[in-house]
């Protein structure tokens, strides 16, 4: 039977006196996910999100963003958010409305994106539209305050 090799222990060279040590790697956080609406994020429960996405979680406020233009809408949205959180509510709803062109409205196509900006991803944790026929709002479960 052959004889296993030795095992081989490898040691760093010794630092010269008064050098301080490395630097730790600092962690870096991953960013969020991405939210897509009427997925499932991960991390959510699947009652909860069931709930979510039939509307049984009811909004504890509501955005209407009908009558506003592309820009004023986008502040409106990341205000309501950024409010809505700091209050400690966790189910919120945005109402862009369908649109009346064949592709939908420039609010709701633009929704998703400004939900994944960096400013509001890291708040949201879920979206969905509360009935499949309703197309025309969203709502959204948001994050607890750190």
């Amino acid at each position: 039977m052959p004889e296993a090799p030795p095992s081989v222990t490898v040691t760093p060279p010794p630092r010269p006196a008064g050098e301080p040590p490395p630097a730790a790697v600092p962690k870096r956080r991953l960013p969020p996910p991405e939210i897509a609406v009427g997925a499932q994020p991960s991390g959510l429960d699947a009652r909860r999100w069931r709930d979510l996405r039939r509307g049984t979680m009811r909004p504890e406020r509501k955005l209407d963003l009908h009558g506003m233009t592309a820009a004023k809408a986008h502040q409106e949205v990341e205000r309501f958010l950024r409010s809505a959180q700091a209050e400690g509510l966790r189910v919120v709803c945005i109402v862009t409305g369908k649109g009346s062109s064949a592709e939908g409205g420039v609010l709701r196509r633009e929704l998703p994106h400004w939900l994944n900006a960096p400013a509001l991803r890291p708040i949201i944790l879920g979206a969905a539209h509360p009935h499949r026929s309703n197309a025309g709002s969203v709502h959204l479960l948001l994050r607890r305050p750190r």
